[in-house]
């Protein structure tokens, strides 16, 4: 219990100094959400630490992620107006986006000769996680697999992201919560959050969209590519 207590106490001590790092020096490879798990894994097996003691800790703070992610709901409801506005242009675009990433997927999986039940698991992958194992368990694909896709397909948007909007110059609210949103989920969100709080609210919805785009045709995507 003590142990659990203590690697709790340390992933959330290790993410503040990284934020605070990283506010100081705003670079890419600093961003918290790869320091911090970066640090927490080398630790974990340079002490030879068994996963369920610091999961017995460290997993309360996956129980916070439903509630932090219903608290983005204030977000939404300040900026409701811009949502009504662009509707229709972020359904549409983000629709495209979830639907190219889908195929693209499975299309490039299947070019490298992946096994079948590799690339049902990867096809969902730009969805959130449990709506992406879900809909991997679905169609044959390992939800294990289809967990750590969704993870590091998260983070290398979020890390890429800032690039494309530097290299385009990418200006519009819209357009940045719209990008963030539909390749990265929640990581895209929290990084929108960062252009301003507008941005933030599109990535919010365009996260939720692409779930239910990916939920609706990655089964029969998958399907049609076998």
């Amino acid at each position: 219990m003590i142990a659990s207590v203590f690697w709790l106490a340390c992933t959330v001590a290790v993410y503040l100094l990284s934020k605070r790092l990283y506010r100081r020096f705003p670079r890419i490879c600093l961003t918290p959400l790869i320091v911090t798990p970066a640090i927490l894994i080398v630790a974990i097996l340079v002490l030879d630490v068994p996963y369920d003691t610091y999961e017995g800790g460290a997993g309360f703070l996956s129980d916070l992620v439903a509630p932090a992610t219903i608290a983005l709901a204030v977000t939404l409801y300040k900026h409701i107006s811009e949502m009504k506005r662009d509707a229709f242009a972020i359904v549409i675009s983000v629709g495209l986006g979830a639907v190219a990433a889908i195929v693209t997927t499975i299309a490039l999986s299947r070019l490298f000769g992946l096994q079948a039940s590799i690339v049902d698991s990867l096809a969902p992958r730009s969805a959130t996680t449990p709506i992406a194992m879900s809909i991997s368990s679905r169609i044959g694909g390992l939800p294990t697999i289809t967990a750590v896709a969704t993870l590091v397909t998260g983070v290398m948007s979020m890390v890429m992201g800032p690039l494309v909007v530097k290299a385009f110059r990418i200006r519009s609210p819209l357009a940045r919560g719209v990008l963030f949103g539909t390749s990265s989920h929640s990581s895209g969100v929290s990084k929108a959050l960062e252009y301003g709080a507008s941005t933030g609210s599109i990535a919010a919805v365009a996260m939720m969209v692409t779930a239910f785009v990916t939920l609706t045709f990655a089964p029969w995507i998958a399907s049609w590519f076998q």
